[in-house]
């Protein structure tokens, strides 16, 4: 209840996106629902041995991502999402990891990112 002292208060949230990967993950061993969870067919990935996971921003960047991720390793891309700056990799876990480092290490030298530890489960 607001009194005669008080005032309203306007809070305005914006989000200032920055340069940055806010999540680099290796998930090993996954299991077949996952990949179908996720859009991918399980039947085709479930022979590899890993999903990566990537989030940054500008989500733009996401397509540079996915280039570097594909001509690094031999990973399969599974998704890119330029609006969220998204991307998902399948492939063993080598080929993941390669191509999750390599992003990374463009991003942080190249660009100028601000980049997460990649992390693995």
């Amino acid at each position: 209840m607001l009194t005669d002292n008080s005032e309203k208060q306007r809070i305005i949230q914006e989000l200032v996106p920055g340069k940055q990967i806010t999540l680099a993950h290796i998930i090993a061993n996954p299991d077949a629902v996952l990949y179908k969870k996720l859009g991918l067919d399980p039947a085709v990935e479930y022979t590899k041995s890993a999903i990566g996971l990537l989030t940054m921003s500008p989500a733009e960047t996401a397509i540079i991502a996915g280039d570097i991720a594909i001509k690094s390793s031999g990973a399969q891309l599974g998704f890119v999402d330029r609006f969220s700056g998204t991307v998902i990799l399948t492939g063993t876990y080598s080929e993941v990891e390669a191509s999750l480092k390599a992003v990374m290490e463009y991003c942080e030298k190249t660009l100028g990112f601000t980049v997460c530890n990649l992390t693995k489960t």
